[in-house]
């Protein structure tokens, strides 16, 4: 008979952000740009953006994540200008209301201006190697951070991405940024690893990743996973448009929890918690 799997989650005394991780978390997504990969255009106007975070965080988010520029494959940088009035007053109101807000950014700028508008957590898809006066700017601060690997740049991070062995290159990479945060001021319980699915890697790269996600534990920071509506779920079942690929989103996601990822950044908020209290439910009952 085999024994019972150990919940990663159980009896964790681990935080992130003032959050405990001893159940997994639940990031929802707010882009207020006009071509993000899955919802571009649908949250642009402020007011729109405001009432889809509300909705997140009543569906169970525990944090909402609000970015104003696409990283999606092929795209290209925006002015920080732009980024900053699409992103400023979404976060002031949900910050207002006191929903924990991430931004989605790799500009220090936007970064110091989004943390003076309330939000505690970053998010960065360069995980602090983007902008020069990142690293200290959020050392200088309480925030903490989201440190994501990507190979490349958004405009061309999918041409041809190649790797020697995508856990070990990934993870080596993750340690060296948690040994930078560190350096600076930057504690553990402050940071959030991400080995970055769909960003510069092929199909079987994310599958790799995914299947050996609980080597990133071992760097002792909190794990963050996005998978939600991603091109490799279609590709690894039937070519499904970004919107119906829920299924494929909630079992990528639960796969991963149950490897270890206290996070999950996702869009659809009401579908996962539900997964989730399902998973724990089950889960509890093999301890």
């Amino acid at each position: 008979m085999t024994a019972p799997r150990v919940d990663p989650h159980a009896a964790s005394e681990r935080t992130f952000a003032g959050l405990s991780l001893s159940s997994p978390r639940i990031m929802g997504v707010v882009n207020v740009t006009p071509d993000s990969f899955s919802d571009g255009g649908e949250a642009l106007e402020p007011g729109a953006a405001v009432a889809r975070g509300r909705d997140l965080a009543d569906a169970g988010a525990d944090i909402v994540d609000v970015g104003g520029e696409s990283t999606r494959p092929g795209s290209t940088p925006v002015p920080e200008a732009v980024e900053l009035a699409r992103i400023l007053p979404v976060v002031r109101d949900l910050a207002r209301d006191g929903i924990r807000v991430s931004v989605d950014t790799r500009h220090a700028r936007v970064m110091a201006a989004a943390l003076d508008a309330g939000a505690t957590i970053i998010n960065d898809v360069t995980a602090l190697t983007g902008d020069a006066d990142a690293l200290a700017m959020i050392a200088g601060t309480g925030a903490a951070v989201v440190l994501m690997h990507m190979q490349g740049d958004p405009g061309t991070m999918q041409d041809d991405p190649r790797y020697d062995d995508v856990v070990a290159d990934v993870k080596a990479w993750l340690a060296q940024r948690v040994a930078a945060c560190r350096v600076a001021g930057i504690g553990p319980d402050r940071i959030a690893l991400d080995p970055g699915i769909g960003f510069g890697k092929t199909v079987e790269h994310n599958v790799r990743l995914l299947a050996e996600l609980d080597a990133f534990r071992e760097l002792g920071c909190a794990v963050a996973v996005g998978v939600s509506r991603k091109s490799f779920i279609a590709r690894l079942s039937r070519g499904e448009a970004v919107k119906q690929r829920l299924g494929g989103s909630i079992a990528a996601g639960l796969w991963a929890v149950a490897e270890g990822a206290d996070i999950l950044r996702v869009h659809d908020v009401a579908a996962t918690r539900q997964a989730l209290e399902v998973w724990r439910a089950i889960a509890d009952k093999r301890r």
